[in-house]
């Protein structure tokens, strides 16, 4: 079965950091809208400039929560998702991976920033922080709780 160009709507696009996916979007000569999130469950399907839609990222950058539209050539209606963190179960914990390398130089921003506090807490230089910070790499990719 096919539909007509411009006919589907609600598709979504799911990145790690939706500022910056916007950025590159619009450095594409995408019209996307200015990040969102919704002030009433639903907004983010409603029509862009509804009042039920909030300016600016989702409070406390919560995932799954802060939003983005465009239109691809064909008309389709898109929704840019910002997912930070997924619930256990929703990623292969056995595979990690990046989807590209600005995905990774961020994970590893996170990574030297939680490792940071774990040092501080212990009081102590951890001389195996490249294997702290692959798993807390995997586990922040696979929903899990980090290492402490």
């Amino acid at each position: 079965m096919s539909t007509a160009p411009g006919s589907s709507r609600g598709l979504y696009l799911t990145v790690p950091d939706i500022e910056a996916a916007r950025r590159e979007l619009i450095a594409r000569g995408v019209d996307v809208s200015e990040v969102f999130h919704p002030g009433k469950p639903g907004a983010q399907f409603q029509v862009d400039g509804t009042s039920d839609r909030v300016a600016g990222r989702a409070p406390n950058h919560a995932s799954y929560s802060s939003f983005a539209t465009f239109s691809d050539p064909d008309g389709n209606g898109w929704l840019l998702q910002e997912v930070t963190n997924r619930p256990p179960g929703r990623v292969d914990s056995g595979t990690t991976s990046f989807s590209s390398v600005s995905d990774l130089a961020n994970a590893l921003r996170r990574a030297a920033a939680a490792h940071g506090v774990f040092e501080r807490r212990h009081r102590e230089s951890d001389l195996n922080w490249a294997a702290w910070y692959a798993k807390h790499m995997e586990r922040e990719q696979s929903g899990e709780k980090p290492p402490q």
